[in-house]
């Protein structure tokens, strides 16, 4: 296979797993999961094995393409498979989808980035971009605490001179810490809503 057959089989190969994510996320959101959270129960809720692969999908994709309104999959998993397994699952699907989102910018470069990221997200961090190692602490820093747009900065890691191992170590090591803490604030936070409604 010559130089440029591989380049057109992998650029194939890119563009049918946009694509995929792409119909999934249609699917989902014709669903109503990403509206509703008895919708997304109802879904993923009734089998032991299905229903869980289908969560782990779902925010594998909600990763790459952001739809999901203010983190409801990270408490969906939680209230839906418990602490322990929804944890399990929200950190799976998430480090999927992060790793999946710095291989397409990094396919894809910055036309990916000015499609995905707003414009307003992008000035706020560009001057990150300015130097390579500072923005390696300053992404590992995000990423273990839930206090920036974490896909976004996916992205632009993915036009740096980062290397995929790093960015890779980076996510797998920081991400629990961020999804715990979100999770928490999440479940707290509705949980002391519900109470003043219901006062």
């Amino acid at each position: 296979m010559s130089i440029a057959q591989s380049r057109r089989l992998l650029n194939a190969i890119s563009f049918a797993g946009l694509a995929f994510s792409v119909g999934l996320a249609v699917y989902f959101y014709h669903l109503g999961v990403f509206k509703d959270m008895n919708s997304l129960q109802s879904l993923v809720g009734q089998s032991v094995i299905v229903g869980p692969l289908i969560f782990i999908v779902i925010q594998m994709v909600q990763v790459v393409i952001p739809i999901l309104p203010g983190g409801i999959s990270l408490a969906a998993g939680v209230l839906i498979f418990g602490p322990v397994w929804g944890f399990i699952y929200n950190y799976v699907g998430i480090c999927l989808g992060s790793i999946i989102l710095f291989l397409l910018g990094r396919h894809y470069g910055r036309p990916l980035i000015s499609h995905l990221v707003s414009d307003k997200i992008y000035q706020k961090y560009s001057h990150w971009l300015e130097n390579d190692k500072r923005f390696e602490k300053l992404f590992a820093l995000a990423i273990f605490l839930p206090v920036a747009p974490d896909d976004a900065l996916c992205l632009m890691a993915s036009v740096t001179n980062m290397s995929f191992k790093k960015y890779t170590a980076i996510i797998l090591l920081a991400k629990p810490v961020s999804i715990f803490l979100y999770s928490l604030a999440l479940l707290h936070g509705g949980s002391w809503l519900a109470g003043l409604l219901t006062h």
